[in-house]
C-alpha cells in the first residue's frame, strides 16, 4: 500500500476534526429543537449521535493519519514515538481549525448564524477534575488497546468509551482541547463560553500528563511500534516506508554483488572439479 504524505496526514485530521465538530454541535442543536425542555434527554440524544458519528469517523480517516482528532492524544503518541513531534505540532492547528470549520458548519446546516459565540459558562473545580478524568480515561483506551494489540476495537472503544463519559462526568467529557476552541462558536446546548475554554483546555492537558505517567505504569514496555497503531493502525509515511524498506540499492553495490556471486560460482566449480577428479 502506498504511504501516506504529511500533506494528506493532516488532511486527514482537518476533516476528521470538522466531522467531529459538526456531529458534536450539529447533534445538540437537534436535540434541543426535538426535546425541548428536557435536558436529560436532549444530553442522552447529543451522546448518542457522538459515540456513533465517533466511531464512523475514526473507521474513514484512521488508516491515514491515525484518526487523532485531538491534540493531547496527538502529542502523548508523539511523546511514546508513535509519531514524530513536528507530526503532532502540525496536526494541532489542522485539529483546532476542522473543529471550527465544523462547528460553522453545523450552525448552518441548522439556519442558525454561521458564528454565534456560547455564553455557557462551564467553569468549575468539579469541571477541571471531570475534564482531568475523562481525558485521562480516553488517553487510556486508545493506549491499552494498542499495547494489546487490539487496536481494531478501538473505534467502538473510543465511542462507547465518550458516550458513557458524557453521562458520568459533570462537563459532560470534552477531553479534547481542539474540540473545545470549536464549541466555542456555537451558542448552543453543546457549547462553551469562551471564558471557560481556558480551564477546560488546561485540565485536558493535565489528563494527558498524567495518562502518560500511568501507562508507564500499566504498560511499561510500550513501543514505538505499537504508539504508531493508535487510534487506528494507519499507513506508513514516505519517511517510516524508507525505514522499514532500507534504501535502494546504488548501482556500486550491485556491481559487488555480481561480481562476488560471480567469484561464488567459480569456487564451487572448481571444488566440483577437485572432487570429480
Amino acid at each position: 500500500m502506498h504511504g501516506s504524505a504529511l500533506w494528506r496526514r493532516l488532511l486527514a485530521e482537518f476533516l476528521g476534526s470538522a466531522f467531529l465538530a459538526a456531529i458534536v454541535i450539529g447533534s445538540g442543536i437537534a436535540a434541543q429543537r426535538l426535546s425541548p425542555g428536557d435536558v436529560g434527554l436532549e444530553l442522552l440524544e447529543n451522546a448518542a449521535a457522538t459515540a456513533v458519528g465517533l466511531y464512523a469517523i475514526i473507521l474513514m480517516f484512521g488508516p491515514v493519519s491515525g484518526a487523532h482528532f485531538n491534540p493531547v492524544v496527538s502529542f502523548v503518541d508523539a511523546s511514546f514515538g508513535g509519531v514524530r513531534w513536528r507530526v503532532a505540532v502540525a496536526y494541532l492547528p489542522a485539529q483546532v481549525a476542522g473543529c471550527i470549520v465544523g462547528a460553522v458548519a453545523a450552525n448552518v446546516m441548522f439556519s442558525r448564524a454561521a458564528v454565534s459565540l456560547s455564553t455557557k459558562h462551564r467553569a468549575s473545580p468539579a469541571h477541571f477534575l471531570s475534564e482531568v478524568i475523562a481525558t485521562l480515561g480516553l488517553v487510556l483506551v486508545i493506549f491499552a488497546l494498542a499495547r494489546t494489540g487490539r487496536g481494531h476495537a478501538a473505534p467502538a472503544a473510543v465511542g462507547a468509551y465518550i458516550g458513557a463519559a458524557y453521562f458520568f462526568t459533570s462537563s459532560t467529557s470534552f477531553a479534547n482541547p481542539a474540540i473545545t476552541v470549536g464549541r466555542m462558536f456555537s451558542s448552543s446546548f453543546a457549547g462553551i463560553a469562551p471564558s471557560s475554554a481556558p480551564a477546560f483546555i488546561g485540565a485536558q492537558i493535565a489528563g494527558g500528563i498524567v495518562a502518560v505517567g500511568v501507562i508507564k505504569v500499566l504498560y511499561p514496555g510500550v513501543t514505538a511500534a505499537e504508539a504508531r497503531e493508535i487510534v487506528v493502525p494507519r499507513l506508513p509515511g514516505e519517511a517510516e516506508t524508507a525505514r522499514v524498506e532500507g534504501p535502494e540499492p546504488s548501482s556500486e553495490h550491485l556491481r559487488r554483488d555480481v561480481a562476488s556471486d560471480g567469484a561464488s560460482h567459480a569456487t564451487d566449480g572448481t571444488s566440483a572439479r577437485r572432487s570429480a577428479l
